[in-house]
């Protein structure tokens, strides 16, 4: 997910380099065991043309699939998934909206048409051939955070009934002063889950919403309009498993620009409603006259997708599973760019991140067998919500009260060795104690995120465990710039600025043989050491008073006795 400040070395020499970072005196990390040519490689394969973007459903995942199990039963891993098969169905329902016959909002006689994807990105996580809706009411709803252990409630007593719900995106303590009386409350530059576009979603549907919408800003979303608007109508939603939740018929981006229109056709400034919203006495209320009306045709289908899962039994403790993970998929086919590329090829996001999961099963394949299974999961539909990984939390193969740990690599930064390895998330769970030790044996330190407002512990796959009760680690390259060896933090902080505004989710996020591994090679090492720490021992990693699911995790305590 990043732009690479590429070294200057060659690529040669950057393969065959396996030393970390100089400062690193440790003699125990003197020689790394991950091969950065296996990674590479790897990466070269999943990312090219002939994967055609690995968008799940199409000729793009069964080559992908099939590649998966091949290389897995290279490494001799044994089939993970259930009835000793390698794939776990996931069955998703896809929709693309693909005929606007009507998308306005009107205020009185003033009607404002609706552009996709220039003011707008709908779609419909409850999809049907036609969508029409009517004269909606539209609430603003402020932030939509109803948090009764922060005294706070956006709702008050709204009743959100065939009603349109619009957000503000992030929480609302997101970039307040420090002497603001909302400072710190939720979690100050770090996002929590109230902040997530997610949350707000499954609340506004709970609430009986018909549709939903969150205002796009750059700084609070953590990316530009180019990113919330790519794909426009297009929408994945894990179908059959677990019980039925409400949906929503509608939801998506709305861009400022279109909803500072909406709220000045109503009588209401943008910016003043922002300083309102962030009053512990805010309650939502329906902007007074304003409708919103859609008239939509969709094509849905339904796409049977597969995780795909292998395993090292555990010669000791096998019904305890310490799991790796990352997801194999990436955005597929879109529209050419300008050099005429249509292939979106996710080789960082997150080709690079398996490429580092594998290398950790050939080193534990190539050491005594663990005490503990150890669980190596590529999930399916990562981009399109988490859903293989959220269809393997309904249902999963090892229980989740005796998973120990889950180990998550979404994108690895490709800018050379670190100074230190970036914590995501902060207060989770005992393993950030686990992953500093590691860390120290490297000569490393761990670092806080540099951008906690992006919310990126809730949008990578470990998230559908950790909303669970799991301890879960994640390594995401983009969480803030590294302290690289050469040029510094700041060089670190310019990578990352790179890769989201260059190379994030498009054709530009392509194999690049003058990638620079070794930091990524680091941190694959760290997650080795540790994986290898917990299958070998009895340490259940606690979840921390701090973490929101701690009261989970105790709650299954009894099966981990």
């Amino acid at each position: 997910m990043i732009r690479a400040i590429f070294a200057s070395a060659s690529a040669a020499l950057i393969l065959a380099a396996c030393t970390p970072a100089p400062e690193a005196d440790s003699a125990e990390s003197a020689s790394p065991p991950i091969s950065m040519e296996n990674m590479s490689e790897t990466v070269k394969v999943l990312a090219s043309d002939e994967f055609m973007g690995r968008a799940p459903g199409t000729e793009g995942e069964t080559k992908t699939v099939a590649y998966l199990i091949e290389r897995f039963e290279e490494l001799g891993l044994e089939p993970g998934g259930r009835d000793g098969k390698w794939t776990d169905p996931v069955t998703l329902k896809h929709s693309v909206v693909n005929d606007i016959r009507t998308l306005s909002v009107s205020h009185g006689d003033t009607v404002i048409p609706l552009q996709q994807g220039l003011d707008i990105n709908i779609n419909s996580p409850n999809p049907r051939e036609d969508i029409a809706v009517q004269d909606l009411p539209v609430v603003f709803v402020g932030f939509g955070a109803s948090a009764p252990e922060r005294d706070w409630d956006d709702y008050g007593d709204m009743d959100l009934t065939g009603k349109v719900a619009l957000f503000l995106v992030n929480d609302p303590d997101f970039g307040v002063e420090e002497d603001h009386p909302v400072s710190g409350l939720f979690g100050g530059r770090r996002m929590t889950y109230y902040g997530r576009w997610a949350y707000k979603y499954e609340e506004a549907a709970r609430r009986g919403a018909v549709a939903a919408f969150v205002i796009h800003e750059t700084k609070p979303a953590g990316y530009g309009w180019n990113v919330a608007a790519s794909s426009p109508g297009e929408n994945y939603a894990v179908a059959g498993n677990g019980p039925a939740k409400p949906a929503l018929d509608l939801r998506g981006w709305l861009h400022e620009d279109m909803a500072r229109q909406w709220l000045t056709n109503a009588g209401y400034d943008l910016d003043e409603l922002k300083v309102a919203a962030r009053n512990g006495d805010f309650e939502a209320f329906t902007l007074d006259d304003l409708r919103f009306n859609a008239d939509l045709g969709l094509s849905v289908e339904t796409v049977e997708s597969q995780n795909v899962i292998g395993k090292i039994t555990g010669t000791e403790r096998p019904d305890e599973t310490v799991m790796l993970s990352g997801h194999w998929d990436a955005f597929g086919i879109g529209i050419p760019d300008a050099q005429g590329r249509v292939v979106r090829p996710g080789a960082n996001d997150d080709a690079l991140g398996l490429a580092g999961i594998m290398e950790i099963a050939r080193n534990l394949k190539a050491g005594p067998a663990p005490e503990r299974t150890v669980v190596v999961a590529a999930w399916t539909g990562e981009e399109s919500g988490l859903l293989g990984s959220e269809a393997y939390a309904q249902n999963p193969i090892y229980p989740l009260e005796t998973t120990v740990a889950n180990f998550t690599l979404d994108i690895l930064q490709t800018a050379g060795p670190a100074k230190d390895v970036i914590q995501v998330g902060e207060g989770q769970s005992e393993l950030e104690d686990m992953m500093a030790a590691a860390a120290a044996k490297q000569g490393r330190t761990v670092s806080p995120e540099g951008l906690p407002e992006n919310g990126l512990f809730y949008r990578a796959d470990h998230f559908s465990l950790a909303r669970r009760g799991v301890p879960v680690l994640l390594i995401m390259g983009i969480a803030g710039g590294p302290d690289l060896v050469d040029g510094g933090r700041e060089a670190g902080i310019e990578w990352v600025a790179g890769y989201i505004a260059n190379r994030y989710h498009n054709q530009n996020d392509a194999w690049d043989p003058d990638w620079d591994l070794r930091g990524a090679a680091q941190d694959v090492e760290l997650f080795l050491d540790m994986t290898t720490d917990l299958a070998n021992s009895e340490i259940w990693p606690d979840l921390k008073p701090t973490s929101e699911f701690k009261g989970l995790r105790d709650a299954s305590a009894s099966a981990r006795e």
